[in-house]
């Protein structure tokens, strides 16, 4: 099992519009589907091929907590398997380690020893053990999926 690509970076950013502004003229960044989540107002962008992740935040106690970086595996069964035998999942970010959209990609937290966040991806839940499969909960079950968020994707070419 190893990793295949970074897809995405996460950061958080005090104004929105001034940081969409910012990216799009800047590196050119296009905005994309955005998937919602229970945590406000978030952005993803398009920078070549892979994807900058905006969230709004307002410094709270700890502004940083949503930082992460996504990462495609090649067997993502495995790593699940690993990541919870080591004791590594996260549910504090997000409220729960493993999750999909209704789009068919997988979402993993997992804290690195130093505390850092990261999030592994899949395409396709329907391609995962049924034993992953069990462990899954439905994104839209905290945050509907509806207008451009029921057709968000980490895939874009």
């Amino acid at each position: 099992m190893s990793a295949t690509r970074i897809n995405h970076v996460s950061i958080v950013v005090g104004d929105m519009a001034e940081s969409i502004r910012f990216y799009e003229e800047l590196f050119g960044a296009r905005r994309v589907p955005t998937a919602k989540f229970p945590i406000g107002n978030v952005v993803w962008l398009s920078i070549g091929s892979t994807q900058l992740h905006l969230f709004e935040s307002d410094g709270g106690d700890d502004p940083t907590v949503h930082h992460h970086f996504g990462i495609d595996v090649d067997d993502f069964d495995a790593l699940y398997e690993r990541a919870k035998a080591m004791g590594v999942l996260d549910s504090t970010a997000f409220g729960t380690p493993l999750r999909a959209h209704p789009m068919g990609w997988v979402q993993l937290y997992v804290r690195d020893p130093a505390g850092n966040l990261f999030e592994v991806d899949w395409p396709d839940r329907s391609t995962l053990a049924p034993s992953t499969q069990a462990d899954i909960v439905p994104l839209e079950d905290s945050a509907p999926q509806e207008g451009d968020a029921a057709v968000a994707t980490l895939y874009h070419s």
